[in-house]
């Protein structure tokens, strides 16, 4: 068995059961074998109920006391009971389980845990899984995995396929020579993933961790430090001049670029008319106004006669960049002969993009990923502008010079990293920073909340739907199942019809529905069809809604700061007053006070220090940052430490051996091979 084998052809994965496995995006052994666990369970002896804590998962063993309360509200069917000990009792909760009432039988004795949750004095347990005491013993002393899931899979499942794969898997060859080994401290390759699958205790998915995520950002750090030494080495075909244009266009704006906007543009405009190839990276804070530079960029490739294109990473983004752009063009008589280019149109409308591009009637394409197709020919196309979700490595330059002279690229970046970072993450490209809002913007009400607070919650929500504006709620999981303490989209979804008015229009979102669901849902949003929309983090980027005026998030202490701050960055975006609610279902000390940094503070680089600073290693399973860095495991802020210490390995031996032509080096040579192939995904686009 080798990394290639199917799946399907494990013993007990059938068809059926391949369709499952191939919904979370496992396909083959080496799919199987990178599905991380996003956690572990460590199964404790049950506690006295008088002791346990809020927020906590914890288990209890008890009685069933009482008559079970059952109601239904709309269409959520609550079920409610009194579990007891020696030392106290509390209330366990069950959304649509009706059947529950007839297996959970009056004095009855069984093993409840669950995430606590505090209603005054009161205790609650939310969808507690429940176990005899013998089969709950069963599962004490040792380290669980539990891993994303969908509906008709458990981690058991996955489990016994991952030990079937170790019982004959054929390992590739170390790819570190043993001394490399040595001086980073690593495991090796075959140690780390069978004990981060299954380790004996936390210190062995600790090291087991270490060596995983050193190799995504080592892969990522020396392949972008070849493409580096490429984007240098790339003469300036395209080399620009300001015109007139730009001017005009500046002064007809109704309001006035900022100091930091001024900076930022003139460096933009220094490298367009240089002898070298610009390679730039532009951050900001969401609401900086990095997209008019990206528009006076591309309209001073206009004025000099050259194409330019612009990569969103979602439809609708890319159709609201094209409509406020054509909107521009007609208002203030801009040069822009603009064009769309996404998945979605008919054959004859991508037949008309296409024709119109090549022929060069088209001077400005704006799109997704279809900017990048084979069917797409350029006339001229002189810079590419892109969301930092489409980073490009050396395949992807090289392909791009098929369709112009290796055109200029602008990356634009609303993901808060600190500089020190930053220089390490975007080491091939020049840094500029946007660290000024324009003024008169309405900074952004936060506050942060434990669960008690979600009835007024909703109470605010509807209030500020009848004043005709709109909501996002993020959740951290698609579906029940995945992280069992860990609010999900689709069972939130009917809490919230059930506890708000009828005529509230409520609608979920998340990564695992097709492309074009997808886009019909943020289209709805955005056209205000949908009132509520409740999602997972794919709404922190691709869509734009000045309406949405409150963000609240569920789980909040299970996020990183910075990229609380990027979904925050959803709403604060019109005219009306905007509010987020960071729901802390811990509410305990140290989470409280990390989140009220957010509470405080609406600038983005500062947050994103001190997360730096107070996320350490111990915080291995907070929701993972997305954005910028597809890393399956890494985090850029819980491990920075290492992020530098492959930064050095790779710098360390890019010196030593660019080519790595050296005997030792060798299979390490083939190893980064294979990923050079694929280093940009584009099908997260």
């Amino acid at each position: 068995m080798n990394r290639d084998t199917l799946v399907t052809e494990l013993k007990g994965i059938g068809e059926k059961t391949g369709k499952l496995f191939e919904k979370l995006g496992i396909r083959t052994v080496e799919d199987l074998l990178q599905n991380y666990p996003k956690d572990y369970d460590d199964f404790r002896e049950p506690m006295p109920i008088s002791q346990v804590v809020p927020g906590e998962v914890c288990a209890v063993y008890g009685v069933v006391a009482g008559i079970p309360n059952e109601k239904k509200v709309r269409s959520l069917h609550i079920l409610n009971m009194t579990v007891m000990d020696a030392s106290g009792s509390m209330q366990l909760t069950f959304f649509n389980m009706p059947f529950l009432k007839k297996v959970l039988k009056r004095g009855g004795y069984y093993v409840f845990r669950g995430t606590v949750q505090a209603r005054g004095a009161s205790r609650i347990m939310e969808q507690a899984r429940f176990y005899a005491l013998d089969e709950y013993r069963k599962l004490t002393g040792y380290m669980s995995p539990r891993y994303s899931l969908t509906r008709g899979l458990t981690s058991q499942a996955i489990q016994k396929a991952l030990r079937q794969v170790f019982a004959t898997y054929a390992y590739e060859p170390e790819w570190y020579g043993e001394d490399f080994l040595c001086r980073y401290d690593l495991l090796p390759y075959r140690d780390a993933i069978n004990r981060i699958h299954f380790p004996k205790d936390r210190e062995e998915m600790t090291q087991a961790r270490r060596r995983l995520v050193f190799d995504e950002f080592f892969t990522f750090l020396y392949l972008m430090r070849q493409n580096k030494d490429f984007s240098q080495g790339l003469k300036n075909r395209y080399q620009m001049f300001e015109t007139a244009d730009t001017v005009r266009f500046l002064e007809q704006l109704p309001f006035p670029l900022t100091r930091a906007q001024k900076k930022v543009w003139q460096e933009i405009k220094d490298d367009l008319g240089s002898s070298h190839c610009m390679n730039r990276l532009v951050q900001g804070d969401v609401g900086s106004g990095k997209t008019i530079l990206a528009v006076l960029a591309l309209l001073m490739a206009a004025a000099n006669g050259y194409q330019g294109a612009m990569m969103a990473p979602t439809e609708v983004l890319a159709m609201q960049h094209y409509e406020t752009i054509s909107a521009y063009t007609k208002r203030y008589g801009l040069v822009f002969r603009p064009v769309l280019l996404v998945g979605s149109l008919s054959a004859s409308e991508k037949r008309e993009a296409y024709a119109r591009m090549a022929s060069g009637k088209a001077n400005l394409v704006i799109g997704t990923q279809a900017l990048i197709q084979e069917k797409a020919i350029y006339h001229s196309l002189a810079l590419v502008v892109t969301d930092e979700q489409h980073r490009f490595g050396v395949k992807q330059r090289e392909h791009l010079s098929g369709k112009g002279e290796s055109p200029h690229i602008l990356v634009m970046s609303a993901t808060p990293i600190p500089r020190t970072l930053a220089i390490i993450l975007y080491g091939d490209l020049h840094i500029s920073v946007v660290d000024e809002l324009p003024s008169g913007r309405l900074p952004i009400k936060n506050c942060v909340v434990n669960t008690a607070y979600r009835p007024k919650a909703y109470r605010f929500i509807a209030g500020q739907v009848a004043q005709g504006r709109q909501v996002y709620v993020i959740c951290p999981q698609v579906e029940e199942g995945d992280l069992e303490d860990l609010e999900n989209v689709t069972d939130y979804t009917d809490k919230l019809r059930s506890a708000l008015p009828e005529q509230i229009q409520v609608a979920y979102l998340h990564g695992k529905m097709r492309p074009g669901e997808k886009n019909r849902i943020m289209e709805e949003f955005a056209a205000h069809s949908i009132d509520v929309l409740v999602s997972t983090t794919v709404i922190e980027v691709g869509i734009n809604v000045p309406n949405a005026t409150v963000m609240m998030v569920e789980n909040a202490e299970r996020f990183g700061l910075a990229q609380l701050h990027q979904l925050r960055g959803r709403v604060g975006r019109g005219q009306h007053q905007s509010y987020c609610i960071f729901v802390d279902t811990r509410d305990n000390p140290d989470t409280r006070k990390r989140l009220e940094i957010l509470n405080h503070s609406n600038d983005g680089f500062h947050i994103a220090s001190e997360d730096l600073k107070l996320r350490g290693p111990g915080d291995l399973f907070g929701i993972r940052q997305s954005g910028a860095f597809s890393f399956r495991m890494g985090d850029v802020y819980t491990d920075a430490g290492l992020l530098k210490l492959a930064a050095d390995a790779a710098e360390t031996l890019f010196r030593e051996d660019p080519a790595l032509l050296l005997p030792q080096n060798q299979p390490l040579r083939k190893y980064l091979e294979s990923k050079a192939a694929n280093q940009v995904d584009f099908r997260s686009i």
